[in-house]
């Protein structure tokens, strides 16, 4: 895995860049948020990467932090979120941004990103709620998959209201969960109440 490149910039062609590290040229991706830090061409220059291997490429994608590279690679865990459609997001909005967006459940804001339809909105705010940090390391509001506390059935009714059911579906819904539940399991059992009813 190659975990960063620090080298000389030598070319900027939007979204991609090609960095010389020792006379090897990396060619790497970006999101426009990294692309409008890096330096003139022919500086020095260090970027965080993430090796994507598949069958016919391997791709290499570059963030000017670890935070941004972090948030990267909680994007591409979503089911329907690819390398292409996590560089996207972040090129619409800084990893602070989505954080933000991603606590205030802001389905709005995170479907204005070209791609993200509603659903996947909802998706990503289902599947990344209190797994990514903001600038300051703290995780933002919401359950990490401990054992449940009143506070992570709350974030499930939340959840469950974020996705269109009223109040009164989303308690009857999530009256019978198991105590020690995970917020993501809660909700996955939770929506199969729902689907009976």
């Amino acid at each position: 895995m190659i975990g960063r490149l620090s080298g000389t910039l030598i070319e900027k062609l939007p979204p991609q860049v090609v960095v010389d590290v020792n006379g090897v040229g990396y060619e790497v991706d970006v999101p426009m948020t990294t692309f409008y830090q890096l330096p003139a061409l022919g500086q020095k220059t260090t970027l965080f990467t993430h090796l994507v291997v598949r069958e016919d490429a391997h791709l290499l994608f570059g963030f000017a932090s670890k935070e941004e590279r972090e948030t990267f690679r909680q994007l591409i865990k979503v089911s329907g979120i690819g390398a292409k459609i996590a560089l996207a997001i972040l090129s619409g909005m800084t990893a602070d941004e989505l954080a933000v967006a991603i606590a205030s459940e802001d389905i709005k804001r995170l479907s204005s990103v070209p791609g993200i339809g509603k659903k996947t909105a909802e998706r990503l705010v289902l599947e990344l709620r209190g797994k990514l940090a903001t600038g300051s390391n703290l995780a933002v509001p919401g359950g990490l998959p401990f054992a449940a506390t009143p506070d992570d059935k709350s974030d499930i009714v939340n959840a469950l209201l974020a996705l269109g059911y009223n109040e009164k579906e989303a308690a009857a819904a999530t009256k019978g969960l198991p105590a020690d539940v995970t917020v993501s399991d809660g909700v996955r059992l939770a929506l199969k109440n729902l689907m009976k009813g």
